[in-house]
C-alpha cells in the first residue's frame, strides 16, 4: 500500500498513489475499508488531492471510469 494521505472529507479518510502500479487507494471512514482503483494516472490523483470536495471528485471523476476492488 501507498503512503496515504489524510484529507478533509466527510467520507474518506485518506488517498494514496502507487504510480509503479497505477493504482489509487481511497480509504473511506465508514465502515475503514480502502478501494483501490486499477489503472488510474498520476495526474488523477494529483486533481482528487486539489478537489474541493474529495467525495463529488470521487464520484465524477473516478468511480464510474475505474475499475476497483478492496484492498
Amino acid at each position: 500500500m501507498p503512503d496515504m494521505q489524510f484529507v478533509d472529507s466527510s467520507n474518506i479518510e485518506s488517498i494514496g498513489y502507487d504510480s509503479e502500479n497505477q493504482e489509487l487507494h481511497v480509504r473511506f471512514l465508514q465502515p475503514g475499508e480502502t478501494y483501490v482503483y486499477y489503472d488510474v494516472d498520476e495526474w488523477v490523483f494529483e486533481e482528487f488531492l486539489q478537489a474541493d470536495s474529495k467525495g463529488v471528485y470521487l464520484n465524477t471523476n473516478i468511480k464510474k471510469r475505474f475499475q476497483y476492488g478492496k484492498s
